[in-house]
């Protein structure tokens, strides 16, 4: 049972722009950082700090696949937060546009 303080926590989390739309890219597909750093215009140092705060909120998953690390979502013990990301605009789009990457 999920208290009021890890769910304080966890919505910490998302009141920042890049996570929340991390967790919303996420919610399409599993993605690594070289993705992410695409669609968020950013640095991989930036982005790679903001999964490290995902992760560490237990918000994320991580899967090494050769030398990448894919990163998915780990919200099933957080239907609070499953329904928040539902309300998010899809990302889709943003995902189709993606040239192909040396993440593979």
């Amino acid at each position: 049972m999920i208290n009021v303080q890890e769910m304080s926590e966890s919505l910490k989390l998302l009141a920042d722009k890049s996570r929340l739309t991390i967790l919303a890219l996420l919610t399409e597909r599993e993605m690594c950082v070289c993705d992410i750093v695409h669609i968020l215009e950013t640095t991989q140092s930036n982005v790679s700090q903001h999964l490290k705060k995902l992760k560490k909120g237990g918000l994320i998953n991580e899967t090494r696949r050769r030398q990448w690390v894919y990163y998915s979502l780990n919200l099933d013990d957080k239907p609070y937060l499953q329904e928040l990301l539902a309300q998010l605009p899809p990302m889709k789009e943003k995902i189709n546009a993606l040239r192909p990457q040396s993440c593979d």
